[in-house]
């Protein structure tokens, strides 16, 4: 890669870079149509099931910058791969636990799986040090929360925008209860995990690329780490990111790594205290 850093993109201070291509990709990824007329118009392509919602048929395709990603999203409820695989597992999980009993703490808490989580655990709770309407404002390097405070925490997608990610591994086993379980997925997209230098802003401000061996800074702070791939449920569900990564990296993700194959498991890691 040589002397490329995340800076030939964009300098810092400056607003984050749109474009051309950046509105078509999103016009279409955003483009919605009655569910009747989704399934007339892709009546030919290979139909699933969406665990969260129950819809039955085809899912949506989605425009990336990391190139054309088929079978993603259901129509429905908007749920990617990873939120029918991360609602499986947490259903594993859970089940035969007195969940009502449990007091959970949501990170960056994604709307259907807020809906889902609040009626499932009595004491719920979300946080986040920038979204509006959570009960905490929390920086996750520094939790306001005294220690075995939580029975449940989930906070997915999190600890790639999180600088010192370490710390906020310690922190979340610090405010769980003696056999607390945390499930914190990151979307692994390559081999190793490369740290950048400083946060892009064409991957939503992630400070590094999480890579397989990322889950071995769990296993420093926990007991016990289970790890829930795609291929663990049902084909019906479509759990797998079908995506080119072949041709890594790009403008928009200068130090990604090239990835073998189009079709690339989702993983949930499954923390016990």
């Amino acid at each position: 890669m040589g002397s490329t850093t995340i800076s030939d993109v964009r300098r810092p201070g400056l607003p984050k870079p749109s474009g051309g291509t950046d509105l078509v990709r999103r016009l279409k990824n955003n483009r919605r149509v009655p569910i009747a007329v989704f399934k007339f118009l892709n009546r030919a392509k290979e139909e699933f099931e969406c665990p969260l919602c129950g819809y039955k048929g085809p899912f949506r395709d989605r425009e990336s910058p990391g190139g054309f990603r088929k079978h993603a999203i259901c129509p429905n409820c908007s749920a990617f791969e990873r939120h029918r695989l991360q609602h499986l597992v947490v259903n594993n999980v859970l089940g035969g636990l007195n969940v009502r009993e449990m007091k959970a703490l949501h990170f960056a808490p994604e709307t259907f799986f807020k809906s889902i989580f609040s009626k499932r655990f009595q004491q719920y709770e979300t946080a986040d040090l920038f979204m509006q309407g959570v009960d905490h404002k929390a920086d996750l390097q520094n939790l306001p929360f005294n220690d075995e405070t939580y029975d449940f925490i989930f906070a997915s997608h999190v600890l790639e925008h999180i600088p010192d990610d370490r710390k906020a591994i310690h922190e979340i086993r610090r405010v769980l209860r003696p056999n607390g379980i945390a499930i914190l997925p990151v979307p692994v997209i390559c081999t190793e995990t490369i740290e950048y230098p400083e946060a892009n802003p064409r991957e939503e401000d992630h400070v590094r690329a999480p890579g397989l061996d990322y889950f071995e800074r769990y296993k420093q702070c926990f007991g016990k780490v289970e790890i829930f791939a795609s291929d663990l449920f049902p084909a019906k569900y479509q759990l797998f990111v079908y995506e080119n990564r072949s041709g890594w990296p790009t403008k928009d993700w200068p130090l990604r790594q090239p990835m073998q194959g189009e079709k690339h498991p989702e993983y949930v890691p499954v923390c016990h205290a």
